[in-house]
């Protein structure tokens, strides 16, 4: 009896990879070896970016907000503790959001929390 080997599938499994290394240089984007393993990385790096994006973004509205607050002379910390001390929920997205585009609004947080 002949070795029964699933060409259909093996063939599907390799294109599907080819596929994702589409664009890549040289041999990473054709070579089944080489384009494996740039798209096993390259799907790694995706996973682990996805966890920093939250942390990159929390940074820009925490930068944004200090550099709104500052015109009123105070600092992120000292307007972040007074805001908490208020009691006002409204989160870092939220004001960075409104320091950039709504700045009367969050000039009105500012006066609340003065």
């Amino acid at each position: 009896m002949p070795r029964s080997v699933n060409a259909v599938a093996s063939r599907a499994r390799r294109k599907k990879v080819l596929k994702l290394a589409k664009g890549n240089f040289g041999s990473r984007g054709n070579v089944w070896t080489v384009a494996k393993n740039t798209v096993e990385k390259g799907l790694q790096y995706a996973y682990a970016h996805r966890q920093l994006k939250k942390r990159t973004y929390r940074s820009l509205w925490i930068t944004r907000i200090n550099a709104a607050v500052r015109a009123y002379g105070m600092t992120y910390s000292e307007f972040m503790g007074k805001v908490n001390a208020k009691g006002i929920a409204i989160n870092r997205k939220v004001m960075a959001d409104l320091a950039m585009n709504e700045p009367q609004a969050f000039e009105a947080i500012v006066n609340a929390v003065k």
